[in-house]
């Protein structure tokens, strides 16, 4: 097992954060989520370089791209739409 952090953008909240540790621990082969909201990073440990990938997709999906991928308005609004998802369900 492997631990890799990834800088994301449009962190803004621990609403954000529950989301995404949610989301990533549903994946297979994904564990021990962490979000960090001071340094906009994630943490967490995979198996397989294709289950790392899984995660920045998801990532992504949710509205947060690493940090350089193209961050559209599209994306911006999906993490808004996260980021209260992860305040109610909090």
């Amino acid at each position: 097992m492997e631990t890799t952090t990834i800088k994301i953008q449009n962190l803004k909240c621990h609403g954000c954060a529950n989301t995404i540790v949610t989301q990533l621990s549903k994946l297979n082969d994904i564990s021990e989520v962490t979000v960090n909201n001071d340094t906009d990073e994630v943490s967490f440990n995979y198996i397989s370089d294709t289950d790392k990938l899984s995660a920045i997709k998801k990532l992504s999906d949710l509205g947060y791209p690493i940090e350089g991928e193209a961050n559209s308005l599209p994306k911006k609004a999906k993490s808004f739409v996260s980021c209260a998802i992860g305040r109610v369900n909090n």
